[in-house]
């Protein structure tokens, strides 16, 4: 008996050094891998946040550029607001011209060639051609409404200009209106809006341009 006594007890205390030894290594594995699991998760978490992030912003974006901003194109009280410059059709002619809109000047101008006056029925009569842009009209005859001298700056010198009385169409509006017949073919706008036109019927907005669509 005392022999296997002696053999059981190295036996024992082996096995305890065994248990001693390994249960150490095992709770610090369990340790770490807690560790690991509590790290990573947080930075999953960060993603899906950065990621939730990205796509509102996307979305906020996405919106943005569908809202079209459309400016008026008349008042409250139905009159046209025109830009600085505007597209005028011009009926008889059959074309488009670009014009610039002048608060200073009282009469309209269109760029007239071929200027010649006659008379008709006793009274007064130009006919004309529209040129500019390369584009030279076809032989138009109106009756002329007054004359005019204009005094050129460079000179005492006057010129007799004719006054005629022509049909322009701007957005929706058609209008008679009067025109000064000069040679501008070597101005950038070959029609020029005065007072004497848009008066009654239109506001002026200066820091606007072609506000009103270009007749088709």
């Amino acid at each position: 008996m005392k022999q296997q006594w002696k053999l059981l007890v190295p036996l024992m205390l082996s096995g305890g050094l065994v248990a001693c030894a390994t249960t150490p290594t095992e709770r610090t594995a369990n340790a770490e891998k807690k560790e690991q699991t509590q790290v990573e998760q947080p930075k999953q978490e960060a993603t899906e946040s950065a990621k939730d992030k990205a796509g509102k912003k996307s979305e906020t974006q996405s919106v943005k550029k569908e809202v079209v901003v459309l400016k008026a194109t008349k008042t409250s009280d139905g009159k046209l607001i025109l830009g600085e410059k505007e597209w005028v059709y011009v009926p008889g002619l059959k074309e488009t011209f670009r014009a610039r809109i002048d608060t200073g000047a009282t009469t309209s101008s269109i760029s007239a060639v071929d200027i010649t006056p006659f008379e008709r029925d006793g009274k007064d009569w130009v006919k004309f051609r529209i040129e500019h842009d390369g584009i030279k009209s076809e032989e138009v005859s109106l009756p002329v409404e007054r004359w005019v001298h204009i005094r050129q700056s460079s000179s005492d010198s006057t010129q007799r200009r004719a006054i005629v009385m022509a049909w322009i169409e701007i957005g929706d509006l058609k209008e008679k209106t009067e025109f000064t017949l000069a040679d501008r073919t070597h101005l950038t706008f070959p029609v020029l809006l005065g007072r004497s036109f848009f008066k009654d019927v239109a506001v002026v907005d200066v820091g606007r341009q072609y506000v009103q669509p270009k007749h088709k």
